[in-house]
Order: structure tokens, then sequence, then C-alpha cells
């Protein structure tokens, strides 16, 4: 068990500032670092020259007395199994609102949607002491039977609730790590499934005429044709620095850590996409400066319309382009799950779907009338 000690350190003008020093050290809860000290933001006069210094020294002595022995018997019981007061009435909305904080490009809408869900649900003041089991369950419920926020005629989607609610899930397993809930919820309470959908690609052919239109962004559409042709999220995209791009003509490739799964990658990229990058250097400068997701949704819409296509395409449709093309071409799962950076080729699977249905297709082209 951690000790909690209180020392002092000179400061200026005769005094002594006073801080805690645990021993062991302990992992600060929302950063999982490890930290000694703490300062208590209170000072001791080195030598009081009147009776009120005394008493200030007198009081402020008690003052971290008092708060030594709180730390100390926060630990104790966690050690136990037990939460302070003061941490189980800790609000959970704000270590929701600080982890979606941390995030960027469309993986922070999402988040910051998440948040809206589930204060839409359980209200601005839902603290660490409120979440329960049974919570969680109707939660879950509710994400999977509840109205869509702004469009309350229209359930939540199954795939919007996965979303969500997995964010949530994230949520709960933090705190459960960082010693702010007692229970692992998360482990409590179980994700909602994917529900299959169609997910929407362009033909080659509406690539083709998608590169050929003009768009009213330059750098969205050099954007978006760059993920058509390497399978890159948009995170990944927004966050690409001039030092990952290497290589030489015919033999392109981009070493980078993908933002969603963290893992490090190599991935080999035709001249074609990086013709698509413009000129820079190798210094630390992002490759799409100035990219924003925000203006994406209405650049596409009027970029598709140009173009003469009325399907539903986002950002995220040209991964799914990328990927449906190399299986339509004939390259192997395997290498596509490779190259979508994929963990588990599982993932990949869905897309063998697509092009088993773009073969039904096929075959129904050739009819012929029987007698």
């Amino acid at each position: 068990m951690a000790k909690v000690t209180i020392r002092k350190r000179a400061v200026t003008k005769g005094r002594s500032a006073l801080y805690l020093d645990y021993y062991p050290p302990l992992p600060n809860p929302d950063t999982g670092k490890l930290t000694r000290r703490e300062f208590l933001r209170v000072y001791l006069f080195d030598k009081p020259k009147s009776e009120l210094e005394r008493q200030h020294n007198r009081e402020t002595q008690k003052l971290a007395d008092h708060v030594r022995a709180t730390r100390q018997l926060e630990i104790q019981n966690h050690e136990f199994g037990f939460l302070s007061d003061e941490r189980r009435n800790g609000s959970f909305n704000e270590f929701f609102r600080q982890m979606a904080a941390k995030k960027a490009g469309s993986n922070s809408d999402n988040w910051n949607m998440a948040l809206r869900y589930f204060i839409d649900y359980a209200g601005e003041h839902f603290r660490f002491s409120d979440l329960t089991e049974l919570f969680c369950e109707d939660y879950r419920d509710h994400m999977l039977t509840g109205p869509a926020l702004g469009e309350r005629g229209k359930s939540i989607s199954t795939n919007t609730a996965v979303s969500y609610f997995g964010k949530f899930r994230s949520v709960l397993k933090k705190a459960y790590k960082g010693g702010l809930i007692s229970k692992n919820y998360y482990e409590l309470t179980p994700a909602i499934k994917d529900e299959e959908t169609h997910r929407e690609f362009l033909t080659i052919e509406e690539f083709q005429r998608l590169a050929r239109t003009d768009a009213t962004n330059g750098l969205i559409k050099r954007a978006a044709l760059f993920s058509g042709l390497t399978g890159l999220r948009f995170s990944d995209i927004e966050t690409l620095m001039w030092s990952e791009i290497r290589g030489e003509a015919d033999n392109y490739y981009i070493q980078f850590r993908q933002e969603k799964t963290a893992g490090a990658e190599v991935l080999p990229i035709s001249n074609t996409a990086h013709s698509l990058l413009g000129t820079g250097t190798c210094l630390p400068e992002k490759v799409f400066k100035g990219l924003r997701y925000s203006q994406v949704k209405l650049v596409l819409l009027k970029w598709l319309a140009k173009a003469g296509i009325s399907k539903n395409i986002t950002f995220h449709s040209f991964r799914h382009t990328y990927a449906t093309l190399q299986l339509a071409a004939g390259t192997d799962i395997f290498t596509v799950s490779k190259m979508l950076g994929h963990r588990n080729v599982k993932t990949t699977q869905i897309y063998t779907k697509v092009i088993d249905s773009k073969k039904k297709e096929a075959a129904d082209k050739i009819k012929l009338e029987l007698n």
C-alpha cells in the first residue's frame, strides 16, 4: 500500500510550499502516468514573525494533515475495492467529455455525438455513483429502440447504436481502469452487434467520372480520390505527414500509424495516388493541410451531382470503393485485408459479398425465352 507523506519545498519570501509525496508512485486516473507529488497550493512561514503568521501556520498544517489523511484513506479504500465519496460523486459526463475532446477528425464528431446521445438519455448531471448494471442495460435497450436525435420520428439505426454505445462502453472501461468505478461495467454490459448493411461504393466508371469532374474544393477532391486509390480513412489522410511519404516513382509507399487501430503500417501506393499529394518536403507538415471534415458533406453532394452520380456516397465510401474494386480486379482477400489495415480478415469478408452480388447481377443479364 502506498504511503502518503507531507513534505516541504522552499519558495519565495521565507515560505515553504507543502505537497504530498506518494510512495510508491500512483497512476494518475486521467493520464495513467505514475506520479509521486501532489502540490496542495498552501504554504507555511519558515520563521513566523507575528501571532497572525503563527496562527496561519497552525491552521495550514491542520488542513494539510486532513488532506494527507483523506488521501491515505482513499488509497486504502481502493486497495480493498471501495471508492471515496469524492470519486463516486464525480461527473461521469465530464469524464466522457474529456475522452471525446482527445479525438480528432471524423472520430471526434462521432465521439461528440455519442456524448450528446448519452446526455439526452441520462441528463446533464450524471455521476459515477449513478452507474449500475441495470442502468447500462436500460441504456443499451434505449439505443436499440429510442428516437434519433433531431429526427424524433425515426428510431436510432442499429449501426448508429453500435457506434455510440461502443463509445459509452469505452468510457466505462477507461473509468474502471482509472479506479473511478469499482465494478467493470464494460465486461458486464454486452456490446450491440453490427447489423449487416449495404456498403455504398463507386464503380470504376463512376470513380473515373468523378476524377474528371471539378469540385468546389480541390483539397477535398484530392483527399477523396486518394482514399479511393489507397483505402485510407479520413483520419489517416487528415493526419498524414510529408515525412511519412517514402520511395520513388513506381515504388512509392507510406510509413505511418493508423489513427483508429494505432497499428504501424507500410502501405505501397501507386504513381497516380502519389500525384494527388502535390508537392512538399520531409518537414513535419501535413500533406493535406487545412482539410476539415465539417466541409466534406456539402462538397461531396455538389461534386457527385455534377458528375451525375445519385448514390449516397460519404467520404468513407471511397475506402469501400478501394476494397471492392481491388477484389473485383482479382486481388486476393488476404492482400486487401493487409492493405486496409484490418487486424482480422473476417472484417474484409463483407466486401466479398458485394462482389458476389455483382456476379449474380451479371449472370442475370443473359436471358433466354425457352419453350
